[in-house]
């Protein structure tokens, strides 16, 4: 489980690689700081993506994708050098900021528009098909494993008001319209949507 409280950037020091378990194998460089929180077993969310770490040690972390990640994701399209917003799984104790982040991405979705006023940025994403009813004014999303307040709801799309502090931090900085975003609704909407949707009521 996460917060989307992203801790830092990562940056792949190699191209994706075939494994010899059928797998893609990812190799991310990271600060000693979170690979102190990291080992063989440990759950990392990278780019929003919930991922086990096979080996490493304190400065890289090497992670296996599936078939389904791939399927779901954009980790085809990344090479050596593309940075990916980390995050390590929440601790006992650890302060709850964001909203729960389960790392399992939903799909991928379009920014649309990007508008810069001094150090802030407003986004307009469209809407992720299936999902629309689970995308509220004023509630959360995740995009690319960063927990965000949607400040705006239209017809195919919505909007993220984004602080300087965001996108310094995170990859969102230098995203650009065209690009695509891991999407992850807030998983106690989907519970909501497919229970009511079990029980015949509309949503």
């Amino acid at each position: 489980m996460f917060t989307g409280l992203v801790v830092e950037r990562g940056r792949l020091i190699a191209d994706p690689r075939r494994s010899d378990q059928g797998g893609v194998r990812l190799v991310i460089g990271h600060s000693p700081a979170v690979g102190q929180r990291l080992g063989p077993g440990a759950s990392l969310a990278v780019a929003g993506v919930c991922l086990t770490v096979v080996a490493g040690d304190e400065t890289h972390s090497e992670v296996e994708l599936s078939r389904e990640t791939l399927a779901r994701t954009r980790f085809a399209q990344l090479r050596r050098g593309s940075e990916v917003n980390l995050e390590p799984a929440l601790r006992f104790g650890d302060p709850m900021g964001g909203h729960w982040v389960q790392g399992h991405v939903d799909g991928l979705v379009r920014l649309l528009r990007r508008t810069d006023v001094e150090e802030h940025s407003d986004f307009e994403v469209e809407l992720p098909v299936g999902l629309e009813a689970c995308v509220v004014e004023k509630g959360s999303v995740a995009l690319d494993g960063v927990s965000l307040t949607v400040a705006g709801l239209l017809a195919t799309s919505f909007t993220i008001a984004l602080i300087p502090h965001t996108l310094a931090v995170t990859t969102l900085g230098s995203a650009r319209p065209g690009d695509r975003f891991h999407f992850e609704a807030d998983v106690l909407a989907k519970y909501v949507e497919r229970a009511l949707a079990a029980r015949g009521l509309p949503t």
